[in-house]
């Protein structure tokens, strides 16, 4: 038999290394791929990063609008029927009335004033005003003395017109009068003495004086 020849040999050699070569880098293909393939799940979230959350808006509430108080004034009238005069003066939402028949009825009436201009006011003697301030000119209401109802419109006053006092001891007897003096000039007024009511004499409107039983006394503006 005959041995192979040199180029047979060469050949099969030659052969062999290419196979050998296919598969080293067949295999180093697969190797790479499945490192790039595990390294990229893992590197993935290191790089990726999270968006900052937008912070929340701060609300400031409006203000609450205030509510005008209602203006500091006197106002004085009659009652519709003419039979009584009616003063009353409002300071910082509060008032004092004075109703007043100008012979032997009358009653002191205090309360506050709401910010739309309604006021309820009472006296000791169980006499009641109910009124409302109409645009800041006028007063509209009624009063409630006695059992019987009058219902009266006071015009704005500006001193001297408006609601006056005066409180003394003359020959030993407790003086209390009031008095209302109208836009027009005309007064109403009420003196007890003691407790025992008659018509008060005029004041003089520009100082305030009045004689009452042969004293001179000094009426003031009256104001809650």
């Amino acid at each position: 038999m005959k041995r192979p020849g040199p180029l047979l040999t060469l050949l099969v050699g030659l052969l062999l290394g290419l196979f050998m070569l296919t598969l080293n880098v067949t295999s180093g293909t697969k190797t790479a791929s499945s490192s790039y393939s595990e390294a990229s799940p893992s590197a993935s979230p290191s790089t990726k990063k999270s968006a900052p959350a937008s912070p929340t808006p701060t609300v400031t509430p409006s203000p609450t609008p205030s509510k005008s108080a209602v203006p500091n004034a006197s106002y004085a009238g009659r009652t519709d029927d003419d039979t009584a005069s009616v003063a009353v003066t409002i300071r910082d939402g509060k008032a004092v009335a004075y109703f007043c028949d100008g012979r032997y009825k009358e009653a002191w009436l205090r309360g506050p004033v709401a910010d739309d201009g309604t006021m309820k006011l009472t006296a000791p003697n169980g006499a009641v005003l109910d009124g409302k301030l109409q645009q800041g000119t006028k007063l509209r209401g009624t009063v409630k003395d006695e059992g019987r109802k009058y219902a009266f419109t006071a015009d704005k006053a500006v001193k001297p017109s408006g609601l006056w006092r005066a409180t003394a001891k003359v020959r030993g007897a407790k003086i209390d009068g009031g008095w209302i003096v109208l836009p027009n000039g005309r007064q109403t007024g009420i003196v007890t003495r003691d407790g025992k009511a008659a018509a008060a004499p005029r004041i003089d409107p520009e100082t305030g004086a009045v004689t009452v039983d042969g004293q001179q006394l000094t009426a003031q503006p009256v104001t809650p």
